[in-house]
């Protein structure tokens, strides 16, 4: 009897013991998962797609299901901007946080140029390695190279890595431009020392084939500015000897980027990580891998909007297979707004049909109307952000600010404004106002209205068939009641053009070169 009793009794404290411990172990877990709750951040950016240029925002002869997918299940702006209507100086803001206007050398670079971001200040990457990110660039660069005389052959310095990526995996400028090679942390992959590379954008090199005194040698007709060396059958800008070994098969960028995005989530997901994946879809030149060649009906731009829509599609199922999804945010933009012919003849003009690539914007590339700057912006976090649809004001350039607060730290050195709950959903305004730029002329949105000063220049350029937004008078438009922009009320309401000349020489100052100034001069 006095064997059960002790027996009772050991049961009874093992048992005591027993549910006295599963609380600190559940305390245990719970502090191992706050530990690791900062998330992966992924930005997405495509060169040239417009707002109409996918199924989420219209497109009614494109079918983009991958990107409909973010666009659903996360937050559609339909007021996003890039804050350029070309990719140089969207892509300075982006990364910078600054507005390209303050820097005189944020247009649109040759693939010889310096870098163009200071090594010294601030940038969305080095602010995220300080909060312990592992950070990378894969894909489009363009923001200049070393200090203005590169040696392609030799490691080139300075450059992503300089300014804050880990890992920096890149075309050192556009597809349409030399050097037509991929490098690897600053070295150009696969060069044969024995065929050393030499660029030069003004002159080319004895005995080298152009595109102008070799046309036979070309597979893809130019039509303006791309007629220098010939690569892959294709005349480019600038001009290029040697490399051949190291120069990329254009047919295979796309899955060629898509691969080393895959492997950087793959090598990388035990801890947090920042990847700028800047895909080069759908710039010109337009060359989609043969599986995407004639799917879409709409020539190889429609081809190639397929096709980085699929990649999309790709990479988003590594994050879920890889099981880092949910504790992944994906901010997805474009550079600027759309352009048909840049430069080729590539069937992009004869194949529109009833497609829009500026869903119902005025403008494009290169303009200073709407269809320059306001592009398809969407951001996704799965279980964390609620699916929907925002007319909120949101830019490119407040990443850097809205970022810093999501991981714990604050920025306010630059133009970029904290707005972290209006990328998450949480409040439906975002900026009060936005300075937006195109080829070094800028105009103010503020709410529902748009301010462009008069300006010197074309109306209209025609060898790309888009309104430049120049004109010689005052240009003001309710976007909320006029979104194609069709009635100037700058002479019916000048009360409110006085308030938004206010407002926009408050940010800009008043020596912005429009017309009126330099009549002063």
């Amino acid at each position: 009897m006095k064997k059960i009793l002790n027996l009772t009794v050991l049961f009874l404290i093992l048992v005591s013991f027993s549910c006295k411990e599963k609380p600190k172990e559940t305390k245990v877990v719970a502090t191992a998962e706050k530990k690791n709750t900062k998330p992966n951040i992924v930005v997405i950016y495509l060169d040239d797609l417009g707002y109409g240029d996918i199924s989420s925002y219209g497109a009614t002869e494109l079918n983009t299901p991958n990107i409909d997918a973010l666009a659903t299940g996360g937050l559609k702006f339909t007021n996003g901007y890039a804050t350029s209507a070309t990719c140089t100086p969207s892509r300075y803001a982006l990364l910078t946080g600054v507005y390209p206007w303050r820097n005189k050398d944020a247009k649109i670079l040759p693939g010889t140029a310096p870098l163009l971001i200071s090594t010294e200040q601030q940038t969305l990457p080095k602010m995220l390695k300080s909060q312990g990110y592992q950070t990378a660039i894969v894909g489009k660069w363009h923001l200049g190279l070393g200090t203005g005389n590169v040696n392609w052959n030799e490691r080139v310095s300075p450059g992503p890595n300089e300014v804050g990526f880990d890992d920096a995996y890149i075309l050192a400028a556009t597809q349409d431009r030399v050097p037509t090679v991929y490098i690897d942390n600053g070295n150009v992959v696969g060069l044969d020392p024995n065929d050393p590379i030499e660029v030069n954008y003004k002159t080319n090199f004895v005995g080298e084939p152009t595109a102008v005194d070799n046309p036979e040698m070309v597979d893809m007709k130019w039509h303006h500015g791309h007629n220098n060396s010939i690569v892959n059958g294709i005349g480019r800008i600038g001009f290029m000897k040697g490399g051949e070994a190291a120069k990329w098969s254009d047919v295979d960028m796309a899955d060629h980027f898509l691969a080393k995005a895959q492997d950087y989530v793959k090598t990388h997901k035990n801890a947090p990580f920042f990847l700028y994946y800047a895909m080069q879809q759908p710039h010109v030149p337009r060359t989609p891998h043969p599986r995407f060649a004639g799917k879409s009906g709409l020539g190889p731009r429609g081809d190639v909007i397929l096709e980085a829509d699929w990649c999309i599609g790709e990479f988003v199922k590594t994050l879920k297979e890889e099981g880092i999804l949910e504790n992944t945010l994906i901010v997805f933009s474009s550079d600027n707004g759309p352009v048909l012919n840049d430069g080729y003849y590539d069937d992009a003009v004869e194949k529109l049909g009833k497609h829009d690539p500026k869903g119902g914007l005025r403008g494009g590339k290169y303009s200073l109307f709407e269809a320059g700057t306001r592009v398809p912006f969407i951001t996704y976090w799965k279980d964390h952000i609620t699916p929907g649809e925002s007319d909120a004001i949101v830019c490119q350039v407040d990443l850097l600010a809205s970022i810093a607060n999501l991981v714990g730290t604050q920025e306010s050195s630059t133009d970029s404004k904290n707005i972290l709950k209006t990328f998450l959903g949480e409040e439906k305004t975002g900026r009060d106002n936005l300075i937006i730029e195109a080829t070094s002329r800028t105009a103010l949105r503020s709410g529902d209205w748009l301010m462009i000063p008069p300006y010197k220049g074309k109306a209209y350029q025609e060898k790309v068939d888009i309104e430049t937004g120049s004109s010689p008078d005052f240009q003001l438009y309710n976007l909320k009641e006029d979104k194609a922009q069709q009635n100037n009320l700058a002479k019916a309401k000048p009360e409110k053009l006085r308030e938004m000349i206010t407002e926009f020489e408050a940010i800009r100052g008043k020596n912005y070169n429009n017309i009126q100034q330099l009549k002063l001069r």
